[in-house]
C-alpha cells in the first residue's frame, strides 16, 4: 500500500539560503541516523535542488521515501510502503518542520533586522536577550505577570497597615490594575497602529556568520540606529517602500553592501489584520500596539471588549505569514470576547479573600504546600480560558490548522521537549496557563466542525482535563 504524505513549510530566508536548509537537514538530521535512514541524494531540476532519502522503521516492516524541495516554500513528500504506523509518519514530517525551524533560527542569529511604522518615531530593534525573554513573557500571559505584582503589593501592604485594612486596599488595587491594564499595556508600546498607519515595514538582512559578526563590531549599535534612519529618509519618508536597492547608497557610507539574494522586505497592514479578526468577533477594533521585539508574542487586555488592546511583537510578523497571524489575533480577540482579565481577577481575588478566611487555618499548619497547590489550581484552570481561546479562533477566524501551524512555528523548541512523556507531565504541572503546547497543536488540528460547539468554556474544560489524564496513559 502506497499513501504519500505531502506538505508544505513557509520559511523566512532569504533565497540565498534556500538551498542551505537541504544541506542542515542532510547533516543534522539524516546523516547521524544511518541505521534509519538510506539512499540519501541531493538532485537538482528546473534549477529546484532536492533532497531524497528513504527511512527504515525499527521493526523493518515498513519504509518511507521521502523528497524535500528547496524554494520559499520547502516542499515535502512522504510516501510510505508496508507497515507504517499514522504515529512513526507523522513523527518524520514533525521531525523535518523542526530542522527547518532550527536552521531558521540559526540564522536569525546572524540577521539584521529593521522595522518602521510610517509616520511614528524610529527606534532600534531590541533582541530576545534573556531578560527581554523573560519580561515579555510575563506580559504575554495576564494571569502570570497579574499574579506576581499582586504577590509583591500584598507583602508591602500588610508590613505597612492592620490585616482588614490591608485586605480592602488589596482588593481595591488589583481592581484599580485590571481596569486600567490597556493603559499599563499602552505604555509598553514602541508603536500604535492606527488606520493612518497601519502598515508594518520590515527588511532583513541575512548575512554569514562571520560577516555579521565583522559588521556588528565594526559599526556598533549606534551606526545601525543612524543606518535604519537615513532608509526611512530616503524611502517611507517620501512614499517609497524601502528595499535593498534604495539602501544601498545608505549602507555604502559604512562600508558594507547590500546583497538582493540575502535580503527580504514586506510591508504587513496590521491594522487590516486586527480589523478583519474584530469583525469576525462582532467586536470594535481593539487599540493596536507594537514592540520592537524580535521575541514572537501576542497578547490581549482590557477591562472589556470596549476596552480592548491588542499588543503584538515584530518578531510574530516576522516569523508567521498574514494568515497565520489573523488566527493568532483571533486567539487574543477570544481573550477579549471572553472577558478573561476580569475573570482571571475574580479567581485571583477569590483565592486570596478565602486564604485569609475560611482557609487560613490551612494556610498556617503549612503555607508552602499551600501555595503550591493553590497556584497549581489557579494556573490549571486559567488552562482552561487558553484553551476557549484556541477554539473560539477556530470557530471565529475558521482555520484551526492555520492557528495549530502557528503555534507550531513558535512553540517548535517546547514542541520538541514535549515528545518525552516526563516533559509532557511537567508542561502540565508548571506554573502556565497555557496548556502545553503538543496538546493545543493537536486539539486544533483534530476540529472538524468547530462551529458548532454549544459551549466553547466546557468544552474546552472537558478537552484540558482528557489531556491531562492522557498523559499518565503513555
Amino acid at each position: 500500500m502506497i499513501d504519500p504524505h505531502e506538505f508544505d513549510i513557509q520559511t523566512e530566508v532569504a533565497p540565498a539560503y534556500y538551498n542551505h536548509i537541504l544541506d542542515f537537514i542532510y547533516k543534522y538530521y539524516l546523516f547521524p541516523q544511518p541505521d534509519a535512514f538510506c539512499e540519501i541524494k541531493k538532485t537538482k531540476k528546473q534549477g529546484k535542488n532536492y533532497l531524497h532519502f528513504i527511512f527504515t522503521t525499527p521493526d523493518k516492516m515498513g519504509q518511507i521515501k521521502g523528497t524535500v524541495k528547496s524554494g520559499e516554500k520547502i516542499k515535502v513528500k512522504l510516501v510510505k510502503e508496508g507497515e507504517i504506523s499514522p504515529e512513526i509518519l507523522d513523527k518524520l514530517a514533525e521531525d523535518i518542520f523542526i530542522a527547518v525551524q532550527i536552521y531558521e533560527e540559526s540564522v536569525r542569529q546572524s540577521t539584521i533586522y529593521l522595522a518602521w511604522v510610517e509616520g511614528q518615531k524610529i527606534i532600534p530593534e531590541k533582541p530576545p536577550t534573556l531578560g527581554k525573554k523573560t519580561s515579555k513573557k510575563l506580559f504575554g500571559s495576564n494571569l502570570l505577570v497579574v499574579y506576581l505584582i499582586f504577590f509583591g503589593i500584598n507583602i508591602t501592604l500588610f508590613l505597612l497597615f492592620d490585616l482588614y485594612l490591608a485586605v480592602i486596599f488589596i482588593i481595591g488595587i488589583q481592581l484599580a490594575i485590571v481596569l486600567l491594564s490597556d493603559k499599563i499595556f499602552m505604555k509598553m508600546a514602541d508603536w500604535e497602529i492606527t488606520p493612518e498607519n497601519p502598515n508594518i515595514h520590515i527588511i532583513q538582512y541575512q548575512l554569514p556568520e562571520d560577516e555579521y559578526k565583522f559588521f556588528k563590531k565594526a559599526l556598533g549599535k549606534n551606526a545601525l540606529f543612524q543606518i535604519k534612519k537615513e532608509i526611512y529618509e530616503n524611502t517611507l519618508a517620501q512614499g517609497i517602500p524601502p528595499n535593498c536597492k534604495l539602501g544601498e547608497e545608505v549602507f555604502s557610507k559604512y562600508g558594507f553592501h547590500c546583497k538582493p539574494l540575502q535580503s527580504s522586505y514586506k510591508a504587513i497592514n496590521v491594522y487590516d489584520i486586527v480589523k478583519e479578526a474584530a469583525e469576525k468577533f462582532d467586536l470594535n477594533v481593539p487599540r493596536i500596539i507594537i514592540n520592537n521585539n524580535l521575541l514572537p508574542n501576542a497578547a490581549a487586555t482590557g477591562p472589556s471588549p470596549k476596552r480592548g488592546l491588542v499588543l503584538i511583537t515584530t518578531g510574530l510578523l516576522v516569523q508567521l505569514n498574514e494568515e497565520e497571524v489573523l488566527s493568532v489575533v483571533g486567539h487574543e480577540m477570544g481573550h477579549l470576547v471572553g472577558r478573561d482579565p476580569i475573570i482571571l481577577f475574580s479567581l485571583i481575588s477569590g483565592e486570596f479573600i478565602l486564604r485569609l478566611t475560611v482557609l487560613l487555618p490551612i494556610v498556617i499548619i503549612n503555607p508552602i504546600i499551600y501555595l503550591i497547590v493553590a497556584l497549581g489550581s489557579i494556573f490549571f484552570v486559567a488552562k482552561f480560558f487558553e484553551a476557549r481561546a484556541d477554539l473560539l479562533s477556530a470557530m471565529k477566524i475558521g482555520k484551526p490548522q492555520v492557528l495549530a501551524e502557528a503555534l507550531r512555528k513558535i512553540g517548535y523548541q517546547k514542541l520538541q521537549f514535549e515528545r518525552m512523556t516526563s516533559q509532557r507531565i511537567s508542561s502540565w504541572a508548571i506554573w502556565d496557563p497555557h496548556p502545553p503546547i503538543y496538546f493545543r497543536i493537536k486539539r486544533l488540528e483534530n476540529m472538524k466542525k468547530p462551529d458548532k460547539i454549544q459551549s466553547p468554556l466546557i468544552q474546552s474544560a472537558r478537552d484540558v482535563f482528557s489531556g491531562f489524564k492522557d498523559v499518565f496513559k503513555k
